[in-house]
């Protein structure tokens, strides 16, 4: 497979409720040959999803991690935490055809996916679009700088 190139790890990082989940992505992103950044958690105990979404961003923006990984139960919580970092474009996505648009409209760096909603096989065909796709740039260039306007 001829995904985004691994110069850097991909960062990954889930609650509680994603933890299965995350391991899963992780075997899966390692077998693909990419050096993967885990910020947590590391068991299925109770746990706070921003915790999770701040050191995620944190690790991008220090240039720790290319792109990011995201789950939570729904992954609501987490996307919204992540999206406070102005670094991070965090997209929630159920589809493959979400995480393509989501890189190619949008310059999405993080995806996001909900474990009680998405099935592990369709969270990695969502990660091997993700990360398989380009951000297109041309008339999506000017709105996406206007996510985080100059002020």
């Amino acid at each position: 497979m001829d995904l985004f190139p691994n110069l850097l790890p991909i960062a990954i990082g889930a609650d509680h409720a994603g933890f299965n989940l995350k391991t899963d992505l992780i075997r899966f992103l390692k077998t693909e040959g990419f050096t993967v950044l885990d910020v947590g958690t590391n068991d299925e105990s109770s746990c706070d999803y921003p915790d999770y979404a701040h050191a995620l961003a944190k690790a991008i923006a220090a240039n720790k991690a290319a792109r990011g990984v995201l789950i939570c139960g729904s992954g609501i919580g987490i996307s919204i935490a992540a999206n406070r970092h102005p670094e991070i474009r965090a997209a929630l996505v159920r589809s493959p055809e979400e995480a393509t648009l989501a890189r190619q409209h949008n310059d999405a760096n993080v995806l996001v996916l909900g474990a009680r909603f998405t099935n592990n096989d369709i969270a990695k065909t969502c990660l091997q679009a993700f990360l398989s796709t380009d951000f297109e740039g041309g008339r999506h260039a000017k709105r996406v700088e206007k996510i985080n306007p100059k002020t």
